[in-house]
């Protein structure tokens, strides 16, 4: 029973089969008018897939009388005029075994970046090539970065086999061509189809014109190649998206189980901070489960009260992936502007965000031979080697062993755009290192956690944010004696004062100056890896540098308190504080204002009509409401 059969006799079954059936998803790739976008509208059209408009559409702009299934797929009205695709096309469908994705992908090289774009998901790849021309550069490319993306399975259908008479030499000469190549790949299995997308032959229906092919047809193919044993079942990595607290009696955290098994009663550890704990119980929205398993979402509940946030990563305690800030990758630079090794991004790695910089370029891969060539920088599309260096730990597997955990995105902190897809081959050999960065390889041998547990406090930095003048300082050092005799140890990192100990070079326009900050918030998280409460008063103009700093820190490590103070009364303070630089000093202040964005997110908001000891009581209930104080 077909499934237009099935859906029209009983739609109720037909949508239970269809809840059930195993999803595949397959890119297709290759040159350019090798006919990617008139296979996948012949396998629509051939499995009763495509909307009656959709079809009438298709042969009124059609000149002949065989219909363009090209039409079916092309959307954008630049590709329809120059008969190209340029943007990745998605289309769905299912049979009786299976539902597919379809990513249809453009073959021109200016459109790389698009490419892999669409074959970042995909669990198989078509690559087609064209009979008449042979096996093409730009053929080989993207079966090259369908394997540089772990793609496993390679089906190779050489099209337009009517326009050389299904000559099976033709067919064979490519076939014997393209092994030779992908035998260096890392695919899984490569197939050959000898096919006519135009005409359907071999794509959903026996040909009667290839009886020399023993070979079934690519729909068959898709419907049955195995695709749950690529998954990686052994690895257990979760990484936590979100935590669940609807009230006090339950907390949870969710996330995609990235890959392994997970069951109930199992030990876990958790990263960063090492803290082991079992499985309590795992969490849909149907109810509990015995076991999850990937690609699942859940939310897993743990037997222990431990500190576990948003970038935090669970895995069994004898299977943990690497944790590093050094590691080595392949970059596709999809960004029109050269990759500037100056510069810092931000990395996002399965649900963390962390500052890094590309330390390295290695080498970056012909285009024409797929050789490694010499290069110090990417320009667009470009594919090649680096090392990279994050500001904190990433856990990561290597990528060929797990894609989720090994694939990262670089991004613009200024513009949030996507500048490059990166695959993680390992990590960085640490004597290639700096003499600086393998020192930085050796820790403490006290964990953080023992700290706490001697000092009786959670190391962390509370930021006081405002304008300059807005009574920051005498608020830090109130707060201060408050947690001194309350039994903390805190310490006060004042901007003035700490500005003073520094070069004058550096301390030229203190107030707004990017140098200084990335100073002065560095000291104050060595003073979080001791377990000492940072009070700060640097003041911060923009939410950039908020975020940056909240990100050197960490979420749980950091705390904002916006002080807000209008201009007029720190114009006024600053006036009764006098000085021989005042004007100055005003000047100054009224520079900082211009720029000057306040916190939106901040933890606690305090009026300056408050007195000190009334804003020290409502830091401090802040404090403990969040679980930094007892």
């Amino acid at each position: 029973m077909t499934t237009t059969e099935l859906y029209t006799k009983d739609i109720h079954t037909f949508l239970d089969q269809h809840e059930r059936k195993e999803m595949l998803r397959f890119v297709a790739v290759g040159s350019v008018d090798d006919g990617k976008s008139t296979l996948i509208g012949r396998l629509l059209y051939d499995t009763g897939q495509v909307y009656a408009d959709q079809l009438e559409d298709a042969r009124k702009n059609t000149a002949g009388d065989d219909i363009d299934f090209s039409l079916l797929t092309d959307g954008l009205n630049a590709e329809r005029e120059q008969g190209i695709t340029i943007d990745v096309a998605y289309r769905y469908f299912a049979t009786a075994k299976r539902k597919f994705i379809i990513a249809d992908t453009p073959g021109h090289v200016q459109y790389t970046r698009n490419m892999v774009t669409g074959a970042s998901t995909a669990n198989a790849a078509l690559i087609l090539i064209d009979a008449r021309l042979g096996v093409l550069q730009q053929s080989k490319r993207h079966a090259y970065i369908a394997s540089m993306l772990g793609i496993p399975h390679l089906i190779v259908c050489v099209n337009k086999m009517d326009l050389v008479d299904f000559d099976k030499k033709i067919f064979d000469e490519i076939k014997a061509e393209t092994l030779s190549f992908t035998e260096k790949l890392r695919f899984k299995d490569v197939n050959f189809f000898p096919i006519s997308a135009l005409k359907g032959d071999n794509v959903v229906n026996k040909s009667e014109h290839t009886p020399w092919f023993d070979g079934g047809t690519i729909l068959e193919f898709l419907e049955d190649v195995p695709i749950v044993t690529d998954r990686n079942f052994k690895n257990f990595r979760f990484p936590v998206q979100y935590v669940l607290r609807p009230h006090l009696d339950y907390r949870a955290f969710a996330g995609q189980v990235s890959s392994g098994v997970v069951k109930k009663g199992d030990p876990v550890q958790v990263l960063p901070s090492g803290k082991t704990s079992k499985i309590k119980a795992i969490d849909v929205f149907e109810g509990e489960l015995d076991e999850a398993f990937t690609p699942m979402s859940v939310a897993i509940r743990l037997e222990d009260e431990i500190d576990v946030s948003r970038g935090d990563m669970l895995c069994h305690p004898d299977d943990a992936p690497h944790a590093t800030r050094h590691f080595q990758a392949q970059l596709v630079w999809m960004s029109e502007q050269p990759l500037d090794l100056r510069r810092s991004f931000l990395i996002k790695h399965t649900s963390h965000i962390v500052r890094a910089n590309v330390k390295k370029v290695h080498s970056k891969i012909d285009p024409d031979t797929l050789d490694s060539i010499e290069t110090k920088t990417f320009a667009l599309n470009e594919i090649g080697s680096v090392s990279i260096t994050t500001h904190r730990p990433l856990f990561f597997d290597d990528y060929q062993k797990n894609r989720e955990t090994g694939a990262f995105i670089l991004i613009d902190s200024m513009t949030n755009a996507t500048l490059a897809a990166g695959m993680i081959t390992g990590p960085e050999d640490s004597s290639k290192l700096s003499s600086s960065e393998r020192a930085r390889l050796h820790r403490s041998k006290i964990k953080a956690e023992e700290r706490q547990a001697r000092l009786k406090q959670r190391g962390g930095t509370i930021w006081f944010a405002g304008l300059p003048h807005g009574g920051q300082a005498a608020l830090a050092y109130a707060l201060e004696k408050r947690l001194f005799d309350d039994g903390y140890l805190p310490q006060v990192l004042d901007a003035e004062d700490f500005m003073q100990d520094l070069d004058a070079d550096v301390t030229d326009n203190f107030v707004w100056a990017p140098t200084s900050l990335g100073v002065f918030s560095r000291v104050a998280r060595r003073g979080n890896a001791t377990g000492l409460m940072t009070i700060c008063t640097f003041p911060i103009s923009r939410p950039q540098q908020r975020e940056t700093i909240r990100s050197l820190m960490g979420d749980q490590a950091f705390f904002e308190i916006h002080l807000d103070t209008p201009l007029a009364v720190c114009q006024q303070r600053l006036q009764e504080e006098g000085g021989e630089d005042l004007e100055q000093d005003l000047n100054e202040l009224t520079f900082f204002a211009s720029s000057y964005t306040p916190p939106t997110a901040a933890n606690l908001s305090l009026s300056h009509s408050l007195s000190v000891e009334e804003a020290v009581d409502a830091v401090v209930n802040a404090l403990r409401e969040h679980g930094w104080l007892e």
